[in-house]
């Protein structure tokens, strides 16, 4: 009788619990600034709706509820701790009528690869950088302060942005753990902006920074949803910004709308001595993109669809064929091309982005001064040989191959870098766009989201950033629909320096087919 009670007891206690689960699940949208943009969110400060201390208390109650309970997405790893203190310094310079930019009382996260020089660590994601306090904003966090953004995070990311071993988990990192995607929270995030993009899609935030050398802006907000915006590299400084590639790096704004991604854009740009990369763009550069977001900004364009991403996925497929009759619809010219750069591109890009590698760490560890925890590259792979985290999934092999490669003076480094600028600039995009006279080129940024997996790594299945990645020219990806819930981008690449016809050309597509979808936080693919 008492084993039979205990029995009726314990089941009424799990019905209890799963009922308080599935009200938890229909509730995690229930949220007041759901899908907020910047617009609405200034329009709020301005008629009194709301202050900029209620929205960033929300967005930081958000994230407990979801980033650290709930569906536990691991998207962040550390919160501003004076993000409501900032907060409030901004209401009262609104009070006053003072607006200190595009982006005043607007929260953002940032990669944790950005230095900022607050009470927050930079960690890459690494234990070996765990509490490591840069001396300095980067250039990308006073752009940010200065245009009166909210600091709310640092985001979790692929460690030492996913350029650290092979058969790595994207978005993993030994000090954060695993991102989880969102829309089904068994598939990957993507990376190695994997916390940037899982917590603007989840509304963790309005906007977030991420990084990329190959795909680590555009692959993410494939995954989660999103905009992501990889500009021409020079246009926003690198500088404070933990590097792989001086060549290939640059960063980059990740948000719900392309609106939201472009005034985020504006406020970045700018020379910076501590970068000569951004001293070719000083005749190239704006303040503000937002002009070139133009409802007709399709009209009269001349597109290459480039199809050597196809074939793999005959849903993605079927997306980028609804996709060309879209923007022929909205007036452009679509041809096809199978190819953009030489075979061989990519060997020069790998050769490139280790020697770099090896003196960009070693530069960046310098800049921590004495107290940093870690003073070059020797240390870091020693550091990683003695945890108990750091290479229990994956390995480190990508360090210690850097950590072999001569100086940038080397003759090696000199010709691979000499032979990827050819080949994927003069020879690459450059080459195809004047013989066929375009205007952009598009392509399916990425499959959908793959189902994530510590001891194979990523399967990535299909994607389209290379030939911009290569050339360090610009690329814009946006929504185009999804797979059984799983979201999926077009990307919009192109010459150097032409991120306002990419803008205008993306922007007519955005609005005209609103494929962004709110994610749900599914446990699993059957649900």
């Amino acid at each position: 009788m008492k084993s039979s009670l205990f029995s009726l007891l314990l089941l009424t206690v799990l019905l209890s619990c799963n009922e308080n689960e599935q009200k938890t699940t229909a509730q995690l949208n229930d949220f007041n600034y759901l899908e907020a943009n910047i617009t609405t969110l200034t329009t709020g400060y301005e008629t009194g709706e709301f202050s900029i201390v209620d929205v960033t208390q929300a967005y930081l109650d958000r994230i407990e509820a979801i980033d650290k309970n709930g569906p536990n997405l691991q998207s962040i790893i550390e919160i501003n701790p004076d993000a409501l203190t900032i907060a409030r310094e901004l209401d009262a310079e609104f009070a006053k009528g003072k607006k200190r930019g595009p982006l005043h009382g607007i929260p953002i996260v940032l990669k944790d690869n950005i230095d900022t020089h607050d009470k927050m660590s930079t960690t890459a994601g690494s234990r070996a950088l765990k509490n490591s306090k840069p001396l300095q904003d980067s250039e990308v966090a006073k752009k940010l302060r200065a245009a009166g953004a909210i600091i709310l995070a640092k985001a979790n990311l692929s460690e030492w942005a996913n350029f650290r071993g092979q058969n790595s988990s994207s978005g993993w990192s030994g000090i954060n753990g695993q991102t989880k995607n969102p829309y089904v929270l068994t598939r990957n995030p993507c990376g190695s902006s994997a916390g940037s993009g899982a917590a603007v899609s989840a509304n963790l935030t309005v906007l977030a920074i991420g990084t990329e050398t190959n795909g680590s802006i555009v692959c993410p907000s494939n995954a989660n949803g999103i905009v992501g915006i990889k500009p021409t590299v020079g246009l926003i400084s690198r500088s404070g910004i933990i590097p792989i590639s001086f060549t290939q790096d640059t960063a980059g704004p990740m948000a719900r709308t392309l609106t939201d991604a472009v005034l985020t854009l504006g406020a970045l740009t700018g020379v910076d001595d501590k970068d000569s990369k951004t001293l070719a763009s000083k005749e190239h550069a704006l303040t503000d993109y937002s002009p070139f977001l133009k409802l007709e900004g399709v009209q009269g364009k001349r597109i290459a669809l480039y199809t050597a991403p196809l074939g793999e996925n005959a849903e993605v497929d079927s997306l980028v064929r609804k996709s060309v009759r879209t923007l022929k619809n909205l007036g452009a010219e679509i041809i096809e091309i199978d190819a953009i750069t030489p075979r061989g591109t990519g060997q020069h890009s790998f050769q490139v982005m280790l020697h770099e590698y090896k003196d960009g760490l070693n530069t960046y560890f310098a800049s921590l001064g004495e107290n940093a925890p870690i003073k070059n590259l020797d240390e870091l792979i020693a550091f990683n040989e003695q945890d108990s985290i750091e290479l229990k999934y994956y390995n480190q092999a990508y360090l210690k191959m850097a950590n072999e490669k001569e100086g940038l003076e080397s003759e090696a480094y000199q010709t691979a870098l000499e032979n990827l600028i050819r080949m994927s600039q003069q020879e690459g995009i450059d080459r195809i766009m004047n013989e066929h006279n375009l205007d952009a080129i598009i392509a399916p940024t990425g499959s959908p989201a793959w189902s994530t997996d510590w001891l194979n790594g990523d399967n990535y299945h299909l994607g389209s950033s290379s030939p911009a990645a290569w050339s360090g020219y610009p690329n814009i990806t946006v929504p185009m629909g999804n797979i059984h819930g799983l979201p999926v981008g077009l990307s919009f690449f192109g010459r150097a320096w032409s991120e306002p016809i990419l803008i205008e050309i993306a922007f007519g597509f955005e609005q005209n087919t609103n494929a962004r979808i709110t994610p749900t936080f599914r446990a699993n693919d059957e649900e």
